[in-house]
């Protein structure tokens, strides 16, 4: 692969430079054993992947003996405190601060890291940006964009081992989380025989699989079997059943106690229903937004492109975004626009 080997000496964060081909795993390796001080950033309401990626990676840096910031929106969210080295994980600060290296991971634009993240970090000498999702604009000084890795933590995976940097247990521990979650525990179509050679040299690294899945999927707190229940309620149907949706107001949310964490993986309930191809969530935001997500069964029902319609991105299966607009209205916009999908499957 070609890639740039000299590195920037303006601040990347103001001119966000776009590479259109991918840095090796060698340059990227070189960025970080030179450097001292790093941050390592991952999206706005992180899934596994994101903190699972960030954590890995910053326990590898702090192996190197490097100094390591890892931040994060949201900070630790709770059904992964149980990761080691999620104490690494927190919020911003409130003021600026400087690095040698910024590691953008497992995020498609420079904004999904967040206001408050974007302006904590000050200049920095290099920007790397390593993901997964296609619609990534390839943002960075130094870029590796993989679309067919089902995960970003495959693809630190491949990063660590080909170039002998730290993988020990807990790294391991983290990578297999990222891993497990953003391939539906290794049953989506994205999932690889590359992905399951890499799940097994995962275990050999010592981890417990058993117990480790059990914390990934099996200790949801109550109250996010209460939001299902209400949700599953007010299911609605389009399409002759092929578009399934659900909505969250603000109000419900609040009234349930639930907290956003709890709505992560929600919507496979209605991905699961036979006869569903395009599943849709949409929750109410503060600041007159919704958050939409929206999983697709068929590649040809390519959610992304419908997010990128409204601003946002993702993957064929399984996409994303924020749209200004009441919760009523979104929706009927949205799932206007998956039903215009669906039906052109028939034409």
């Amino acid at each position: 692969m070609n890639a740039t080997t000299a590195e920037p000496t303006a601040d990347p964060a103001a001119s966000t430079p776009v590479n259109k081909t991918n840095s090796t795993f060698a340059e990227i390796a070189q960025v970080l054993r030179r450097h001292e001080s790093f941050v390592v950033l991952s999206h706005v309401r992180p899934d596994g992947d994101a903190l699972g990626s960030q954590i890995a990676l910053g326990l590898a840096l702090r192996q190197l003996g490097k100094k390591v910031k890892v931040w994060n929106e949201e900070g630790l969210l709770e059904k992964f405190s149980f990761l080691p080295g999620g104490e690494l994980v927190s919020t911003p600060p409130s003021e600026p601060e400087d690095f040698d290296v910024v590691l953008a991971l497992d995020t498609a634009t420079r904004q999904r890291l967040g206001d408050n993240t974007l302006a904590a970090v000050g200049s920095a000498k290099v920007w790397i940006n390593i993901d997964h999702h296609p619609s990534n604009p390839r943002y960075g000084d130094l870029v590796y964009i993989d679309s067919i890795a089902p995960a970003t933590g495959q693809i630190l995976f491949e990063l660590l081992q080909s170039q002998n940097l730290p993988l020990d247990e807990a790294i391991a521990e983290n990578l297999f989380a990222a891993i497990s979650t953003d391939t539906g525990s290794f049953q989506y179509p994205n999932t690889t025989a590359r992905t399951f050679e890499i799940a097994a040299d995962i275990l050999r690294c010592g981890i417990k699989v058993g117990p480790l899945s059990q914390q990934l999927y099996e200790s949801y707190p109550r109250r996010r079997i209460e939001l299902l229940r209400v949700l599953l309620d007010r299911m609605r149907f389009d399409a002759d059943g092929k578009v399934a949706s659900f909505s969250l107001p603000i109000a419900t949310a609040n009234e349930l106690g639930v907290i956003p964490e709890d709505n992560e993986g929600l919507i496979d309930h209605l991905r699961a229903i036979q006869g569903v191809i395009i599943a849709v969530f949409f929750e109410e935001l503060e600041g007159g937004k919704v958050r939409v997500s929206m999983r697709s069964k068929d590649e040809r029902a390519d959610v992304c492109e419908i997010c990128l319609r409204f601003k946002g991105g993702g993957h064929k299966l399984a996409a994303g975004a924020r749209v200004p607009g009441a919760l009523d209205d979104v929706a009927n916009r949205v799932i206007a626009a998956a039903v215009e999908s669906v039906k052109s499957l028939d034409r």
